[in-house]
This record gives structure tokens, C-alpha cells and sequence, in this order.
């Protein structure tokens, strides 16, 4: 079964949110509740958001789904 996972913007396991997902919409979820919580709230306007979402391939190494900033 594939497992997800989300970077930062180097592309690094991200440092908060640094979980392994069922799905690929679960992952996401987790990025948009967090990104809306921390960071587009502080700022006051909405930024890219700095999350990339990745996938475990049956060769166990990881490859990007979403980049950061898309």
C-alpha cells in the first residue's frame, strides 16, 4: 500500500506535519488545515503554500507528487 508523506520547500520530511498518510487527499488535508492555521493567518494575506506532497514506490524511495509553492 502507498504511503504519503509531506516536505517543506527544500523538499526535506516537513519538520512539523512529519506524519506518513493513507491517502494522498488525507495529506493534504493535514497541509491546508495547518498552512490556513499558521501561516496565511499570521502574515494576514495568502502566500504559495511552502508544502509538497510525496509518495513510498514499491522500491521503497520517494517520489513528488505536488511540488512546494504549486
Amino acid at each position: 500500500m502507498a504511503q504519503y508523506r509531506l516536505v517543506d520547500h527544500r523538499g526535506a520530511p516537513h519538520p512539523v506535519l512529519d506524519d506518513l498518510y493513507e491517502s494522498l487527499e488525507a495529506a493534504w488535508s493535514d497541509a491546508l488545515a495547518w498552512w490556513g492555521t499558521n501561516v496565511s493567518s499570521v502574515s494576514g494575506r495568502i502566500e504559495p503554500m511552502a508544502i509538497g506532497v510525496e509518495v513510498s514506490t514499491t522500491s521503497g524511495n520517494w517520489r513528488t507528487l505536488r511540488y512546494p509553492g504549486s
